[in-house]
């Protein structure tokens, strides 16, 4: 199970990477892990400014659909078009190609986990 230390997480299984004011928002290798095969993502809020939680999009597994949540108050400025036609990137490759959206933040959210943080909320 990978947990990158450069990266916050959020309670919900979303893994923050934080660049000035963007941030990029994928799931985490735990999430993909327990959700199986992704065949689908889908988000429809691009454009769209959300609040910390706000669902923005959903994961398709074969078994299974999970709701997306916002780790930041923010616009989702870029889908990852890439996974339109590959959602399985989503798991061979959850912190890099597999990323999910980016988002410019209009507030950041101090709930955010560390790697050690996050290591101990899914037991490992």
């Amino acid at each position: 199970m990978e947990v990158l230390e450069n990266l916050k997480y959020t309670q919900n299984h979303e893994w923050v990477l934080i660049k000035d004011n963007i941030v990029t928002v994928g799931i985490t290798d735990f999430a993909q892990t327990e959700l199986g095969d992704i065949v689908y993502v889908d988000v429809d809020t691009m454009g769209v400014s959300l609040n910390i939680d706000d669902v923005f999009g959903s994961v398709e597994a074969v078994k299974t659909v999970s709701d997306l949540f916002m780790p930041v108050k923010g616009e989702i400025i870029e889908i990852n078009h890439l996974l339109e036609n590959n959602p399985e990137l989503v798991n061979v490759s959850p912190y890099k190609d597999g990323w999910i959206v980016k988002v410019r933040v209009e507030q950041s959210n101090d709930k955010l986990l560390t790697a050690q943080e996050y290591k101990n909320h899914i037991g490992i």
